[in-house]
């Protein structure tokens, strides 16, 4: 049976759109290090779970995030494991930024300062070059210019591609200002033909209603699994 793209959307995005950026070879393979830590298997054989354990071992942690219990490979540790929803863009509810409000482009010049926020709002993994995966949109104050808010793309399986890393400052929360970025970005992704999709804890309520309310429908359950070496 022929498995979706988005069942374990970092192998399907590593082996097409986003190759570059593998690290790995036929059986296991993960995005570099500087970029993030999402790794998948072709399958949960045995060969395969031992290649993932390979690659937590030579390029450091491994996050495991896919539709159907992952598997801990021998010679790894669990760090952290739960369960996550996964959100696809059916009818868009496009959302404008407040008045006054700029989005503006983002890139490898102002890593130092997405780093920064992604530290303090926690949206999930975040490196040192996950900009250059790309499609970053942000919001500057407009009195210190310091970047307050952003949303940018992840993982692009074949056909979709990801929203991510929205993040808030929290002097800056309850403006709208995450809506209207993903809003843009999800919208983005549309006009080149490809569709959108995002992951969020099960347990983050406040996100899932935020995401509804952008169109997103629930597509399936996932499980997120963050993997060292033992």
């Amino acid at each position: 049976m022929t498995r979706h793209p988005l069942d374990r959307p970092a192998w399907s995005a590593l082996t097409g759109a986003q190759r570059r950026f593998a690290v790995g070879g036929d059986l296991a393979l993960r995005f570099d290090p500087e970029i993030g830590p999402f790794a998948a298997a072709v399958d949960d054989d045995a060969e395969s779970a031992e290649a993932l354990a390979a690659l937590a071992h030579e390029h450091g942690p491994i996050a495991l995030l896919q539709v159907g219990p992952a598997p801990v490979p021998p010679g790894t540790v669990e760090r952290l494991r739960g369960p996550g929803v996964q959100l696809v863009l059916e009818r868009p509810a496009p959302v404008p930024a407040p008045e006054g409000v700029e989005l503006i482009e983002l890139g490898a010049n102002d890593a130092p300062e997405m780093l920064a926020l992604a530290r303090l709002a926690e949206p999930g993994p975040f490196e040192v070059r996950t900009v250059e995966l790309g499609g970053f949109l942000g919001v500057r104050d407009l009195e210190t210019g310091a970047l307050v808010a952003m949303a940018g793309e992840r993982m692009r399986p074949e056909g979709h591609a990801e929203v991510s890393g929205v993040s808030t400052h929290p002097d800056h929360r309850g403006r709208g200002l995450a809506a209207a970025l993903s809003s843009a970005v999800a919208q983005r992704i549309l006009d080149r033909g490809e569709r959108p999709f995002l992951h969020v804890y099960a347990r983050n309520a406040v996100a899932i209603r935020l995401y509804e309310r952008l169109g997103f429908e629930h597509r399936t359950g996932v499980e997120f699994v963050l993997l060292e070496a033992a």
